[in-house]
């Protein structure tokens, strides 16, 4: 270029500083605006490292961010399972605590009736695959149980009980099972038995184990139990069934005396299905007005005279008829009929035995015998009861005779003092009945504000066949005699007793021989009749009722 301006100017003549100047700005201006065009590149370029930088620094941020939210996400996730897991795990630890709450008795560890109960379906289905498969179940019930919880507590009760498992556990087979039914009950499942006697031989073995006694904090304590044992070959489909039959035998050996085993019979279910049906209809006897009371006289030995009466219970059912005491009078004390039972009839004895009294002068020293049973004894309001009843038909106290079992006062000697002390407050005769037959110490009897003893008819109707029978006859009317007291003998069945009772000097005497129980209408039929054994023995008596004491009242039969 500059070669070019050159020649020009020297062909030209024109000045070089026209020429240079144009160029040089040419050169100045485009020179700036390539500067200007630099920089702006320059500075876009920088602007976009700048955005560039500032994007990948955000898009870091965000990876980083990102992966811190993912590590928290994954921290969060862990902890999440982590709970999850803990919550599993408490929830598997509670399903199993419950399990094995549900299927288990809390006091002593062991199975309970549900867990004995599936177990009982699973032998039963296996024994109906093979005929030659065998299993039994014990039912067994602590005997007198109560009376460790009253006397030493309920917390040494609960040693008993879990020391009685152990005790259990250590006489079966591991294919066997203990399991206690609540109370003081429990189960053994024998599994896969050759035959019934290894039932029986498990009941055996139990009785001596329990021979030795348990050491429960510092206390022996000695305790049998009652078993009762249902066998699979009676043929049972529902376990049920089958621990009802044990539970029935079981009851059969308590009442066998206790401490002692019995096998279900189907005998058993059908008495058991009569007493249910028993217990049903005595809750609605008293309403239907089905009981009626009989009166059996008591004479004097002495003269003949008749001096009083025992009142007796009878039940007329509307279906089975006549139904004896001995089949009811036990259910009515189980089952707490017996209060109002015993309070009708002591009511209905006092009503007639004041109708007998003010129907002639002749008869205004009868007595009324009424026998009360443990269960009325231990009523706390019974003397008020007996006051009130004393009230309401206008009967002289003194003319009632209350009987109690030798058997009932020596359960509870401290209880039955203190009764019979607030009984004879009221001015009522006391009377123990079956004397002789219990276990009484004649040191409490000795302590008893009692009036008279009965002779129970066991003694009596033996008094001729041997020489030591009169002899127990003999000791009970001087025994008698030294403490104050009348004697009654029960059971008089023939002219020789009745001889032998009067050498004996006892004062009254109740039985067949003289009348049979009966109601009151059939008794103001004969009431002034002479009997042929009065007038074979007492010549001289005019009248038969001339009465020579008091009357009695009692809940069992004659």
């Amino acid at each position: 270029v500059a070669g070019v301006v050159a020649n020009v100017v020297r062909q030209t003549g024109i000045s070089i500083l026209f020429v240079i100047a144009p160029i040089i700005l040419i050169i100045y201006f485009t020179y700036q605006k390539y500067l200007s065009e630099i920089r702006a590149t320059a500075a876009q370029a920088e602007q976009a490292e700048r955005e560039r930088a500032e994007a990948e620094k955000s898009r870091a941020e965000a990876e980083r961010e990102r992966a811190e939210q993912a590590e928290r996400h994954v921290e969060e996730l862990n902890r999440h399972i982590a709970e999850q897991e803990r919550i599993g795990a408490q929830l598997q630890e509670s399903k199993d605590h419950f399990r094995h709450a549900a299927f288990h008795d809390a006091l002593t560890n062991l199975p309970n009736r549900a867990l004995l109960a599936e177990n009982l379906k699973f032998v039963m289905e296996r024994a109906k695959q093979s005929e030659d498969y065998q299993f039994a179940v014990l039912f067994l019930d602590l005997d007198r149980f109560k009376n460790v919880n009253d006397s030493l507590g309920h917390t040494i009760g609960d040693q008993l009980l879990i020391a009685m498992a152990r005790r259990l556990e250590s006489c079966i087979r591991e294919v066997d099972m203990v399991a206690r039914l609540g109370g003081d009950e429990f189960a053994i499942l024998l599994d896969g038995i050759p035959n019934s006697a290894e039932a029986i031989n498990m009941a055996k073995r139990i009785q001596e184990k329990l021979n030795s006694p348990f050491n429960l904090s510092g206390h022996e304590v000695f305790t049998t139990t009652s078993i009762g044992i249902a066998l699979s070959s009676t043929g049972y489909d529902y376990p049920e069934n089958m621990l009802r039959d044990a539970d029935t035998a079981m009851y059969r050996a308590k009442a066998q005396g206790k401490a002692c085993y019995e096998v279900f019979d189907k005998g058993m279910h059908a008495r058991a299905v009569y007493l249910l049906q028993i217990e049903n209809d005595l809750r609605r006897a008293l309403d239907r007005e089905e009981l009626r009371v009989n009166y059996q006289p008591i004479v004097s030995l002495e003269n003949g005279q008749l001096a009083g009466f025992e009142a007796l219970i009878r039940w007329q059912h509307p279906e089975r008829g006549f139904i004896s005491p001995v089949d009811f009078i036990s259910l009515a004390e189980d089952t707490g009929m017996i209060a109002p039972i015993g309070l009708w009839i002591l009511k209905r004895a006092c009503q007639q035995l004041a109708q007998w009294q003010w129907a002639s002068p002749s008869h205004r020293q009868l007595f009324m015998s009424v026998n009360l049973s443990g269960k009325q004894v231990a009523e706390p309001d019974l003397v008020a009861q007996i006051q009130q009843i004393l009230k309401e038909t206008r009967l002289e106290a003194r003319h009632l005779k209350l009987e109690i079992t030798e058997s009932v006062v020596m359960e509870n000697a401290e209880l039955a003092t203190q009764f019979f002390k607030r009984l004879k407050a009221l001015g009522v005769q006391l009377s123990i009945d079956d004397f002789g037959t219990g276990y009484s110490s004649l040191g409490y009897l000795h302590r008893f504000p009692l009036d008279t003893l009965k002779i129970d008819r066991s003694f009596v109707g033996r008094i001729g066949e041997a020489a030591e029978n009169i002899e127990i006859v003999r000791t009970i009317v001087s025994l008698a005699d030294n403490m104050g007291m009348e004697v009654v003998a029960e059971g008089v069945e023939t002219l020789g007793q009745l001889a032998q009772l009067r050498k004996l000097n006892c004062k009254y005497g109740q039985g067949y021989l003289f009348a049979r129980p009966t109601d009151a209408a059939s008794i103001d039929a004969w009431i002034s009749q002479k009997p042929q054994w009065q007038a074979d023995l007492y010549p001289a008596t005019a009248e038969y009722f001339m009465p020579a004491h008091t009357t009695v009242v009692q809940l069992r039969s004659a």
